[in-house]
């Protein structure tokens, strides 16, 4: 049974502080991290002024890991514009509050402990070339706190439980979408409901490719 002051500390609320702040000074230094390590793998693959097929064959964790590095890195510059967008229409609630925080939180300790690229290969920035001295950029107070504070278990709970209690609801959180946008997501999610769904765990099974009549109206209906 938890104690009295384990309960308390898991109905505190696990949202940080100016939190959009801290992500934003957050962007910076990972954006730094980014241009060193595509200096450094410039250094590997280059032939005299231009990229050599043959040193990228030989470089392959470094090449393979900075298109991984800069996904993850646009990923966070991404994130930031959809929340900054969200609060100035007034829809940065709890529920978007927490999926930024949460994602802000794991990306840089991936970024900086590790990005798995696949179940058995992870990139340290190591591999990408970076020194000690290259990634003390990760140390800025921003990434620190959302390293420690962000991805929480209590942060995560809290998300869980609002998921459920919004389980009606079509996404989780402000998708930040125009009313087109919606109205074209809307018709694909209701194009998987009535010809993928029922039939796709089959598909699964037999280990099958979805037929071709089905791609081909979702197709259509995606250029429509």
């Amino acid at each position: 049974m938890a104690h009295d002051g384990q309960d308390m500390t898991l109905k505190q609320n696990p949202i940080l502080t100016d939190l959009l702040s801290l992500t934003a000074a957050a962007i910076p230094p990972v954006q730094d991290i980014l241009e060193r390590a595509k200096g450094a793998v410039r250094a590997v693959v280059e032939d005299g002024d231009r990229v050599s097929g043959r040193l990228i064959e030989e470089n392959q964790t470094a090449a393979h890991g900075l298109a991984w590095l800069a996904t993850y890195v646009q990923s966070l510059e991404q994130m930031q514009g959809w929340a900054e967008g969200l609060k100035a229409d007034g829809k940065f609630g709890e529920v978007e509050q927490l999926i930024h925080q949460i994602a802000f939180g794991e990306y840089l300790w991936q970024i900086y402990g590790g990005i798995p690229m696949s179940q058995g290969e992870i990139l340290r920035l190591q591999d990408i070339g970076l020194t000690q001295d290259d990634m003390r950029a990760l140390m800025a107070p921003a990434v620190m706190t959302l390293t420690q504070s962000g991805n929480t278990q209590s942060a995560r709970l809290r998300l869980v439980e609002l998921m459920q209690e919004q389980s009606a609801n079509i996404t989780v959180g402000a998708s930040g979408l125009d009313d087109e946008l919606e109205m074209i997501r809307e018709q694909f999610r209701r194009f998987s409901i009535d010809r993928v769904e029922p039939d796709a765990h089959d598909w699964h099974l037999k280990d099958e490719l979805i037929p071709l009549d089905v791609r081909c109206v979702s197709l259509l209906q995606g250029v429509a």
